[in-house]
């Protein structure tokens, strides 16, 4: 075994993520001040992953090491892999659902919610985003621009309206995943391998994140970050917070 397919997805994820880094810093800048004003107010920011791997990008922000305590993952089991993953796929495309899950968590007025979703397109996605700003809240979006434009209108997966989550949005950082996701090819096998989404949503999030807690600080705010509980210390410093967030944060 040579490692030439190993080393061409090391070229591809440095390539993403360089590529984002480069275009689309002044957009996470953007969003990492609007987090910045609401966290300074004791306002939870809340992360919904529509979808059955962008559920991961929830998770990758949500009670991580270093992470913000402000957040708020919106972790809906009927859209997770491990409730059956041709049911997430299904309930993903369904019409109406993002709604629910919205009018569930009570979003509204004054509200911050962002939407991840690599493909921008799915009926969960549009529904969440559409649901969040007819309620009042300000809504930051997190997908590939041009995989939502480039997808025929006729996609199983879109929703009925044909939007595209950068259109809804009050913010958007651009993700810059092609359509299929994977990216590498095999000598005489047909189908690409290695998708690069997760790499290019963890590496948005956190930038965001670590940009709001820098702002912050420069301010003067101490935000609650998570540590490791792994590490020493590390119970000790969480649970100085956890009866500030208990009754909050739904999935803590």
């Amino acid at each position: 075994m040579s490692g030439k397919l190993m080393d061409e997805y090391y070229e591809e994820v440095l390539r993403i993520i360089g590529e984002i880094h480069a275009s689309e810093k002044k957009r996470i800048l953007e969003v990492a001040e609007v987090i910045a004003e609401h966290v300074a107010k004791d306002k939870l920011v809340y992360v919904f992953g529509p979808g059955g791997h962008s559920n991961l990008a929830a998770m990758e922000v949500f009670f991580r090491a270093g992470g913000l305590m402000h957040v708020s993952a919106i972790l809906d089991q009927e859209t997770m892999l491990s409730s059956g993953a041709l049911k997430s796929m299904q309930i993903e495309r369904l019409p109406g659902y993002g709604r629910i899950i919205i009018e569930d968590y009570g979003i509204g007025k004054g509200d911050l919610l962002i939407v991840v979703n690599a493909y921008g397109i799915n009926a969960a996605t549009i529904d969440a985003a559409l649901t969040a700003k007819e309620k009042g809240a300000t809504v930051i979006g997190i997908c590939s621009h041009s995989h939502a434009a480039e997808t025929a209108s006729d996609h199983p997966a879109r929703h009925p309206s044909k939007k595209n989550l950068q259109d809804i949005v009050d913010f958007t950082v651009d993700c810059k995943i092609k359509i299929g996701d994977a990216v590498i090819e095999i000598p005489g096998f047909e189908q690409k391998v290695g998708a690069l989404s997760t790499f290019a949503n963890a590496y948005i999030m956190n930038s965001i994140f670590i940009e709001a807690i820098g702002l912050l600080v420069e301010r003067g705010i101490n935000p609650p970050v998570w540590r490791s509980g792994n590490a020493p210390g590390g119970d000790e410093w969480n649970n100085q917070f956890i009866a500030q967030f208990k009754d909050k944060v739904r999935c803590l």
